[in-house]
């Protein structure tokens, strides 16, 4: 089979065949499937990565003013009925009336279980980048992937952190701006919003993509595919946001509405995270960006020290 032609230099001309490919890349890999997996843990996971975040970024900035964010963000994607119910898993996985013994194994409990969404995360990544996984178990890489899983957690916590800075010094720019120019306020406020979400969202892309997947990735690559993921996302988020707005699916689940809103955004939000992925793969190999996987680094670099052997 010819081997496929790497391109020097990427130039806007090539964004449809790049787009086209992935397209047919990401449908090949079952991405309804990997979805579907990641929003049932996404659900299992939730109460315990909340929690977890208020805390950390509560420490700093305040636990009730954090719920009250994340609340406000849940609220105006999934609407308010969805925001209630899932303050009320975080009230009773934040109950502190037990004894020693069952506050750790809650505590135990919530990091595992806040970490199992970002551990399927990895699985799926893992078959993107067709990186084969299926060998004998090891604890120790369980451990580390775990391990690897929170640290995204806390990441997520500074991230968080740094865009309510950021916020709060926005909504002082932007009164300081209303005194001068009232009447572009609000496209500039909008601006500015779009512009952080973007970077937030942006980073975030990029270390998922350049950590979690068993392979190494460069970081020219990693930040292209992630820059064209937040902005799909960002995309995406409004589109649900409307379409959740107005067609309010979960009401034909009663009482159960609230955790099926939850499984279609996380699985409609995968499939964009997917579709990044499988760009962020397909731009590697159109410019010849090297990425191998962690095995193949450990050997390059013990054949480096032990040239003999």
């Amino acid at each position: 089979m010819a081997e496929e032609h790497i391109e020097k230099k990427f130039k806007f001309k090539h964004l449809p065949s790049l787009f086209t490919k992935t397209f047919k890349a990401w449908n090949d890999d079952d991405p309804w499937r990997l979805s579907a997996v990641v929003a049932y843990y996404a659900v299992l996971s939730l109460p315990g990565l909340i929690v977890i975040l208020i805390n950390v970024v509560g420490s700093i900035w305040g636990p009730e003013i954090v719920q009250g964010h994340l609340t406000n963000e849940i609220s105006s994607v999934l609407g308010q009925d969805a925001a209630n119910t899932i303050k009320v898993m975080i009230t009773e996985t934040m109950d502190t009336e037990k004894n020693i013994i069952s506050t750790l194994i809650g505590i135990a409990s919530i990091v595992f279980g806040a970490t199992g969404v970002f551990y399927q995360l990895q699985i799926s990544l893992n078959k993107i980048w067709k990186i084969d996984d299926s060998g004998k178990f090891n604890f120790k890489k369980l451990l580390t992937d775990r391990a690897r899983s929170f640290a995204f957690i806390l990441v997520i916590g500074f991230l968080l952190l740094i865009s309510f800075i950021v916020t709060a010094i926005l909504g002082v720019l932007n009164s300081y701006i209303r005194e001068l120019f009232p009447n572009i306020v609000l496209y500039v406020a909008y601006l500015l919003d779009l512009v952080l979400s973007l970077g937030v969202v942006s980073t975030l892309f990029a270390l998922m993509f350049k950590y979690m997947p068993d392979t190494n990735i460069s970081w020219k690559t990693v930040w292209v595919g992630a820059l064209i993921t937040a902005i799909l996302f960002t995309l995406g988020k409004y589109l649900l946001g409307l379409y959740f707005g107005t067609a309010n699916p979960g009401s034909t689940y009663g009482a159960a509405g609230s955790i099926v809103l939850v499984l279609l955004w996380v699985s409609y939000s995968c499939l964009i995270f997917f579709f990044g992925a499988e760009f962020t793969r397909v731009f590697s190999q159109r410019y010849g960006h090297d990425s191998h996987t962690i095995s193949e680094s450990e050997t390059d670099l013990k054949e480096e020290r032990n040239p003999s052997e």
